[in-house]
């Protein structure tokens, strides 16, 4: 097992506080970011969209994940940050992923019930597969009950 924490990113608020968890702990246990990101292609038709063209798809595949390095690169100077873009369904993508992380991150919209049984999870499926240890963090929540504050005084 590589010693990384693999953080899936897809641009959300939720997977972007995935990011800064993972850059904090990655500080913490002196080991590098890989942050994933992966494309599920859609059929044809749909791609040629306007709302699901080629700039779309630019943005997702390559400016969110440079942005979130950049950012994270920024806050967390000494963390190791790389970016990967995948193609393929989610959840299998990061099952494989998984595989070589010392720790998966995900972004989480803790939905429950039947609201997250018909949208879907990601994070649940790949938690119901993977043997790896996988963290969910929830977009909004503070760093309030970390010990360590990082070099702009935030804990």
């Amino acid at each position: 097992m590589a010693r990384t924490i693999t953080v899936g990113l897809d641009g959300s608020p939720e997977s972007r506080a995935a990011a800064e968890w993972a850059a904090r702990e990655a500080a913490l246990r002196q080991v590098p970011v890989r942050l994933l990101h992966v494309w599920q292609p859609v059929p044809e038709p749909m791609a040629q969209a306007p709302l699901l063209g080629a700039e779309t798809h630019q943005h997702w595949t390559e400016r969110i994940p440079r942005d979130t390095a950049e950012g994270l690169r920024l806050r967390h100077p000494g963390v190791e940050v790389t970016t990967e873009q995948a193609t393929g369904t989610p959840a299998d993508v990061l099952l494989a992923a998984a595989r070589d992380a010392e720790l998966l991150v995900l972004g989480s919209r803790a939905l429950s019930g039947l609201t997250g049984f018909l949208i879907g999870s990601v994070g649940q499926s790949v938690i119901a597969r993977t043997e790896a240890p996988v963290i969910l963090v929830r977009a909004g929540e503070q760093a309030a009950d970390e010990h360590l504050k990082d070099p702009t005084g935030i804990p």
